[in-house]
């Protein structure tokens, strides 16, 4: 998912916020640095979410996306990364990890709580770098329609 600063050619889903934030999504089978280097050929950055309805946006691609495609992607990534030597940490929404700067420093460094939620936890480490994207996953019990969460 890349975040660019203005709706994308016809070809890619986009989805923006009134007057804010812009989100758009490329299906390919592709690691978290090939994602990175698409994103930045099209003049963006990874996508990085710090309120409720910016992840709104992401979702409604994801789902697209699954909706579209011929099987459900693997990960959407996104701009989410915990590098070495920073530890895994249970107690934060984000495990540690943090958005990677949009190139005008307006990344949150954290979101809020209720937007930390991960499909599986992340591995426990502070020796590696890691990346993170955002996963359609079967809804929490009690909840209806489509889940989601983040994932290592």
């Amino acid at each position: 998912a890349c975040a660019p600063s203005r709706a994308g050619p016809p070809r890619s889903a986009v989805r923006c916020q009134p007057g804010g934030s812009c989100f758009s999504a490329h299906l390919a089978n592709s690691s978290y640095d090939e994602a990175r280097g698409a994103c930045s050929r099209r003049q963006a950055g990874l996508a990085w979410v710090g309120s409720n309805a910016e992840l709104l946006l992401l979702r409604a691609l994801l789902e697209e996306a699954l909706a579209a495609g011929p099987g459900p992607p693997a990960l959407l990534w996104v701009g989410l990364r915990r590098n070495a030597p920073a530890c895994t940490d249970v107690g934060q929404p984000l495990r540690g990890f943090s958005w990677e700067g949009s190139g005008d420093g307006a990344a949150p460094r954290e979101v809020p709580r209720a937007l930390g939620r991960w499909v599986k936890e992340p591995v426990k480490s502070c020796i590696a770098s890691r990346c993170a994207g955002l996963r359609a996953a079967a809804a929490p019990p009690g909840e209806s329609g489509a889940g989601w969460g983040w994932q290592e």
